[in-house]
């Protein structure tokens, strides 16, 4: 049979034109060809544009996005989103390197994550972050310490796990009693009450981050019922919150998925934050994917195709070590050929050359190809580069960000000597 058409996540920036695939003003068959594969192209329009319904949410609001850039931290991504005004919400010492190199904004930082060092947390100090989000009451006293030993206050904000169900991937759920993240609801007074009798502290705001990849404002407002009842009653106590952080989790489309738009969902989420009398105070959020994964493709060339009694495999250059998630959570990507062929189709699983039965990023896809044709995985923009090895000792895709009819090369491919530096033998 013939390919069944797909709609196409990430449009307007993705397109067909005469039986090609291009982003924005650029044919993807021409970066194949130029750059090689396995190769991530990234839209700056499809960036900026889904950055647009948040920034149009948020217009007159004491409000500040940041960036969640485990998603995607190459430093040319992070620069499109600091020229545009955001903030960055890291997770490592290293993340806030990267925002700095990228010509990011130290008090426009966030730091989340269950395990900060001590390292990290000197280095987030003297460089200046905005806040730490703290994700237990073992961390507050030990950021106390080091705040006072650097001779500095830290800005803190407790993360609160308020035990909702984000429904969406268990290994993405961050909010429910079972997962590593935040301090438990029931203890979050307790915590703000000994953050605030800590000398190295200073409380600015609470933090609450449920999951990723979630596709309905149900859970967004159930937790946020929650944090309000929270802040009320820490603020009973005597301890003012300054700001409320919302953290991320906005899904996208990858097969069908209707997420609401961001505009729409912070529309429910504002007029609840009215009603309950917080409608001036200072906001944050923590999107990540919503931001880059539809503006993300990755291209592939098709090495073999091997027919089989009960499977048909397309074997492709790119593996589980480019892009994890469908490995990692099963997760799916549609996967388009740059160039479309005539004849009929065949079911094939997509499959890369690492030696895992696990290595695979298509289940029974109808393709029309040949050895030598090329291949874009689309809504690669998220947790794929970011989260990519070296597994096989094989190098690290190179990445390229398109601006109109312009194309800069972000990352370099990596080489084996890359790969061996700072190895040495016995």
């Amino acid at each position: 049979m013939t390919m069944p058409p797909i709609d196409l996540p990430g449009a307007p920036f993705l397109s067909q034109r005469q039986g090609h695939l291009w982003v924005e003003e650029v044919c993807l068959s021409t970066l194949a060809h130029q750059y090689g594969t396995p190769l991530f192209v990234y839209s700056k329009a499809a960036m900026l544009g889904a950055l647009a319904p948040y920034q149009k949410a948020f217009a007159g609001r004491d409000a500040q996005v940041h960036y969640a850039m485990k998603a995607n931290s190459a430093l040319g991504v992070l620069q499109v989103f600091a020229q545009a005004g955001c903030g960055f919400d890291i997770v490592s010492g290293g993340e806030l390197s990267r925002v700095l190199a990228a010509g990011g904004q130290a008090n426009k930082v966030i730091f989340s994550g269950v395990g900060k060092t001590r390292a990290e947390m000197r280095q987030a100090l003297e460089a200046g972050i905005a806040c730490f989000n703290v994700e237990s009451e073992a961390e507050l006293d030990v950021l106390s310490a080091v705040a006072l030993s650097c001779g500095k206050v830290a800005p803190v904000s407790i993360r609160v796990n308020p035990n909702v169900d984000p429904q969406t991937h268990p290994y993405i759920s961050t909010g429910l009693k079972g997962n590593k993240f935040g301090i438990a609801h029931e203890d979050t007074l307790r915590g703000y009450l000994h953050a605030a009798s800590l000398p190295g502290l200073k409380v600015v705001g609470i933090d609450c981050h449920i999951g990723s990849q979630i596709t309905s404002a149900g859970p967004y407002l159930d937790a946020l019922d929650k944090v309000l009842d929270l802040v009320e009653a820490i603020e009973a106590a005597g301890v003012p919150i300054p700001h409320l952080d919302f953290g991320g989790g906005l899904g996208i489309n990858y097969n069908g998925d209707t997420p609401p738009a961001a505009d729409a969902l912070w529309a429910q989420l504002l007029a609840r934050l009215d009603a309950r009398g917080f409608g001036k105070r200072r906001l944050m959020i923590e999107p990540g994917r919503s931001l880059v994964g539809n503006a993300g493709v990755c291209l592939t060339e098709v090495l073999y195709l091997k027919p089989g009694e009960q499977k048909n495999f397309c074997i492709i250059d790119a593996a589980m070590n480019d892009l994890p998630r469908p490995a990692m959570y099963q997760a799916f990507h549609h996967i388009v050929p740059l160039a479309q062929r005539g004849g009929e189709a065949t079911v094939y699983d997509v499959v890369g050359p690492v030696c895992e039965s696990g290595d695979w990023i298509g289940r029974d896809r109808w393709l029309s190809v040949q050895a030598g044709d090329h291949l874009a995985v689309l809504s690669a923009g998220a947790y794929c580069m970011s989260m990519a090895s070296n597994y096989n000792t094989r190098g690290r895709a190179a990445e390229v960000l398109v601006d109109g009819d312009k194309v800069h090369v972000i990352r370099e491919r990596e080489t084996l000597a890359d790969q061996m530096r700072g190895e040495r033998l016995i």
